[in-house]
């Protein structure tokens, strides 16, 4: 009897023991869940919930909570877990990496483009990255996916698809013309070395694309990637000149050459392949064309008056190489952020921005752009717009005031993002659709 009221007493103690954990458990999750929900509430009060480009979608039926896909992101608070599922939380600060689809141990992630209200041009690209124009490939940020991470794999498959094709009787020049030298050009050009075909690679401006245009600072990479005839490229804190160096020691080793300040000004189909004519005159022949040309395409411009003054650009390439100026730095992107942190370190700026609240910051940028707004060495003029530029001022319009705000002023760097080449595409016989919350990315 006495045995039997020990194991009672026993299997008791272990059984209260379990519902407190149970219950510590419990109370664990709804106390991260009602964390998430004010992250999720403020997210939509700053403007950050709702999708810009490339995010998550989580099927809740799929997901288990295991916490990979939030774990896996570089960035902050892009996922989180309520109420036991996964769910979006800042979808507007997503770069499109795809570690929480790859870490999801249950396949409940897939990559969406676009929203139901909100569009976002793509071109047609198939799984093997061929155009509607048969022998005409895209590879990179053009296609949809951002990061160079994706845009390196993407260049290398795309030349291991395209070479499947290539005729070695024909009389064209080249097997291959990649047209852009960002990172899905140069990957794509070294992949080509490796498989022997005959390539010219074609860029418009310098080696590294819309990778050069970053400021010297800033951190180009979040995670490793495999670089083809190099391996692979373990670099997460990396700055510009550290990746450029890095290709450009690539390319020498392989003696490849980048045709730089080469421009495609039309790309024309014959019965064997193509004809690209550049800016210069030149034109070349080629069996197949990989377009890695990226998304900005021409800058996109203000169309205000005095924009043409040499005193304005729409890129930043040596900030430490500018003191002493008063300046006007124009957008509310990651690029407009941190180049204006970087010219305040020596300069006086002004950053100009033409909504209420910044809506598409990296976390690590708003948390520097909060502490220089703090600190006053960077004054912030939210809901302005230029509305005239000229060699001692920059006249701004502030929403809800009647007078115009005059500035004096020595340099404006514009960072209103850039145009698709729609014309120069439509032109070379690519479809161009809008995608309205679709999959790009996700699991058979």
């Amino acid at each position: 009897m006495e045995n039997l009221l020990e194991q009672i007493i026993i299997y008791g103690a272990v059984v209260i023991f379990l519902l407190g954990v149970v219950l510590v458990y419990i109370r664990k999750l709804r106390r991260e869940s009602r964390i998430v929900e004010k992250k999720i509430q403020l997210a939509k009060e700053e403007g950050l919930h709702e999708p810009v480009s490339l995010h998550p979608v989580v099927d809740p039926n799929s997901c288990i909570q295991s916490g990979a896909c939030v774990r896996a992101c570089p960035e902050h608070d892009i996922l989180g877990i309520r109420n036991g599922k996964a769910t979006v939380i800042n979808a507007s600060q997503c770069v499109g990496h795809g570690a929480c689809f790859h870490a999801c141990p249950t396949q409940a992630i897939s990559l969406f483009i676009g929203t139901e209200k909100r569009g976002v041009d793509l071109p047609h690209v198939n799984h093997t990255f061929e155009t509607n124009v048969k022998g005409m490939f895209i590879a990179g940020e053009m296609g949809g996916m951002g990061l160079i991470r994706n845009a390196v794999e993407q260049g290398k498959q795309a030349v291991q698809n395209l070479s499947k094709g290539i005729n070695s009787k024909s009389n064209m020049q080249f097997d291959l013309i990649i047209i852009g030298a960002g990172p899905a050009g140069i990957s794509a050009t070294l992949e080509a070395k490796r498989l022997k075909l005959k390539t010219l690679t074609l860029e418009q401006d310098t080696l590294g694309g819309t990778v050069y245009t970053f400021p010297r600072a800033k951190v180009v990479m979040t995670s490793p990637m495999d670089l083809p005839l190099f391996g692979k490229v373990k670099l997460y804190e990396t700055s510009k000149p550290e990746l450029l160096d890095l290709w450009n020691d690539v390319l020498k080793k392989n003696e490849i050459k980048i045709n730089e300040k080469h421009k495609v000004n039309k790309i024309m189909r014959n019965e064997q392949g193509f004809c690209v004519e550049c800016n210069n005159g030149e034109e070349y022949t080629s069996q197949r064309v990989l377009l890695a040309i990226g998304r900005r395409g021409t800058p996109r411009k203000l169309n205000v008056p005095g924009e043409d003054l040499p005193k304005v650009a729409y890129r930043l390439l040596e900030p430490e190489l500018i003191s002493d100026n008063k300046i006007i730095v124009v957008g509310g992107g990651d690029s407009a952020i941190e180049s204006a942190l970087l010219l305040a370190d020596t300069n006086d700026v002004t950053l100009s921005y033409r909504k209420e609240t910044f809506s598409r910051l990296k976390p690590k940028n708003r948390e520097k752009l909060e502490e220089a707004i703090k600190s006053k060495s960077l004054d912030v003029i939210l809901n302005s717009n230029v509305t005239a530029i000229d060699e001692e001022f920059v006249h701004l319009k502030i929403a809800g005031q009647e007078e115009v705000l005059t500035l004096a002023n020595q340099l404006v760097y514009i960072f209103a993002g850039g145009e698709l080449p729609t014309e120069f595409l439509r032109n070379a016989g690519i479809e161009i659709t809008t995608k309205f919350g679709e999959a790009i990315l996700k699991h058979a």
